[in-house]
């Protein structure tokens, strides 16, 4: 409940006389073309590109948070940039889709409605890369309003002491399964971070979590930490990084990656079935795409296992 004139701990809403006010519709923060598989992506429209933007706040405090300076900054004096602004400037770069990026996009929750109305009509596809912990009803309407690719971070376990001690670390799984089950895609991205969230403990149920909540089909993105805002724990070793993928594989995940090292090989998509090497990917690019499609459905040429991929893959970009 937000007193008069009070702003909630986004920063994007404040209370007027008793009237909630979004203060911080489309005061964006930054807005740039990025490779779909820097979000991460790897199962959804390959080596696309998207016209990534963010506003300012969020609705966590992550003490390591990569993008610290605009998660943490309220709205003020930006100026305002309207749906349609970004739409022409996706069309005119020759972006295929939109992302909403870089801090929590939902703390922007009427703006990306607004954008998705006249994304749809253009063609585009939508994406949100989000901490996951929305109320049911707004993530339901966000994916029918055509934000179905959804790159969620995982943030720990219940156990976790020493950060984000009072999140309720199953909603976020709840929801990436609600995405999933009202038509959307999702790409689990767990961030290890030393000494916090990588306990033998916290990666099992972790794992279980997103076994049985998600299935063994949704990709999980196993990704590097590096020290960053006020989080002075070294980078996590590529030992715990390879570890923790060898486990997930082994509890039945068939699509594991591991991430922020500059490895491409821990980066590739290979059948689950034969381990046939199919996606090749190098600086957030596709250098290499030998699915065979046929209408919707991509399939390993050498077993013909189905593979998981969502959209268009988009050659020679």
């Amino acid at each position: 409940m937000l007193r008069k004139n009070m702003r909630g701990l986004c920063g994007n809403y404040v209370n007027v006389n008793g009237k909630l006010y979004s203060i911080g519709y489309g005061r964006l923060s930054a807005v740039e073309s990025r490779p779909i598989e820097i979000k991460p992506f790897f199962h959804y429209w390959p080596n696309s590109t998207a016209l990534t933007f963010s506003g300012l706040g969020c609705n966590f405090y992550c003490p390591w948070c990569q993008n610290y300076f605009l998660s943490f900054r309220h709205p003020s004096d930006e100026p305002l940039i309207e749906p349609s602004y970004l739409v022409r400037l996706a069309k005119s770069l020759g972006d295929e889709g939109l992302s909403a990026s870089f801090n929590e996009p939902t703390i922007n929750y009427e703006y990306l409605l607004d954008v998705a109305a006249l994304a749809r009509r253009e063609g585009l596809y939508l994406t949100i890369v989000s901490n996951g912990y929305q109320t049911p009803e707004a993530l339901k309407e966000l994916v029918e309003a055509g934000f179905d690719g959804w790159s969620i971070d995982i943030k720990g376990c219940p156990n976790m002491k020493r950060a984000l001690p009072n999140i309720d670390h199953g909603k976020i799984f709840r929801n990436a399964k609600l995405v999933l089950n009202t038509g959307g895609h999702v790409e689990m991205v767990y961030l290890v971070v030393t000494r916090t969230n990588d306990s033998d403990e916290c990666v099992e149920w972790i794992i279980n979590k997103h076994i049985s909540e998600l299935g063994f089909y949704t990709p999980l993105h196993v990704n590097r930490y590096y020290p960053a805002h006020r989080w002075k724990e070294e980078q996590t070793p590529l030992k715990k990084l390879l570890e923790i993928r060898d486990k997930a594989r082994k509890e039945g995940i068939e699509y594991v990656y591991v991430g922020n090292t500059g490895i491409p090989e821990l980066e590739a998509t290979k059948c689950p079935k034969c381990g046939k090497t199919l996606i090749t990917r190098y600086n957030y690019r596709v250098i290499e795409f030998k699915l065979l499609r046929n209408g919707d459905i991509y399939k390993c040429p050498r077993c013909g296992t189905r593979i998981p991929i969502k959209g268009n893959y988009i050659a020679g970009k």
